[in-house]
């Protein structure tokens, strides 16, 4: 928990890439993180790096402590653990619980919200690399926000402490929003590694940093093509979520 007015303690389930990079962002808005559950090896070498001073402890004791619980876990992994914390009883009333997974929205949290928590869907759109590169990144990040309409602010105000631009995707559209980010990542890794591989074969060396401009102009084109108007949240409401409401009580 923090003393801060309107900072939440914020407890991480998932020392992953996307976990340790958002919790340390969260950090730097001043929110305070009560404990990081890190199993692997390689979650806790992460966790060392990125979150130095917060303690590793078990999933339970994370949910316990915390007035944010954020879920960064396998999107296979989700929903038997939303439904395992309710059946030990362990989620609390007016608690927030924010996962980050793209293709679900905040249905497989309906476990957490039977017993009085809050859902949040926030999916930032960039690829992680789980270091501190990535908190470089955030600033102008993209992150799809589901949640309940009176809450909605709150995920949005969240994006936006990270350094973030929210927009609102529909319950009802959240599969198709993941399929479309899967699409995006799946395609573009495969086209370079595919045209990489045909210029090493002809003895083409750093054929990476070659493909480098062409590649990032071709795609800038092809996104210009597509983003017409003006961003986002300056023509919606989005811009509510920005002023300095207390937050308290999401591979």
């Amino acid at each position: 928990m923090t003393d801060r007015p309107g900072r939440l303690g914020v407890g991480t389930i998932g020392a992953g890439r996307v976990g340790a990079v958002l919790a340390s962002a969260l950090a730097g808005a001043g929110h305070g993180l009560t404990g990081i559950a890190a199993v692997s090896d390689a979650s806790r070498e992460r966790a060392a790096a990125m979150l130095p001073s917060v303690p590793v402890l078990t999933v339970p004791q994370i949910v316990e402590r915390s007035e944010l619980v954020l879920l960064a876990v396998p999107e296979e992994e989700l929903a038997a653990l939303v439904a395992g914390l309710a059946e030990a009883g362990v989620w609390q009333p007016g608690q927030l619980v924010l996962h980050t997974n793209a293709r679900h929205g905040t249905a497989v949290l309906d476990p957490a919200r039977r017993a009085g928590a809050i859902p949040l869907a926030v999916h930032p759109a960039m690829t992680f690399t789980g270091t501190s590169i990535d908190l470089a990144r955030l600033p102008g990040t993209w992150f799809a926000v589901t949640a309940p309409a009176p809450v909605l602010p709150i995920g949005q105000a969240l994006v936006v402490e990270m350094g973030g631009e929210p927009f609102v995707v529909a319950e009802a559209d959240r599969a198709a929003y993941g399929e479309a980010i899967d699409t995006a990542v799946s395609f573009s890794s495969a086209i370079v590694d595919q045209a990489s591989g045909l210029l090493e074969g002809i003895g083409v060396p750093r054929a990476g940093a070659i493909l480098a401009p062409l590649v990032r102009s071709t795609v800038e084109n092809a996104l210009a093509r597509h983003d017409p108007g003006p961003r986002l949240h300056e023509a919606s409401t989005i811009d509510e979520a920005d002023d300095d409401r207390p937050l308290g009580g999401a591979t």
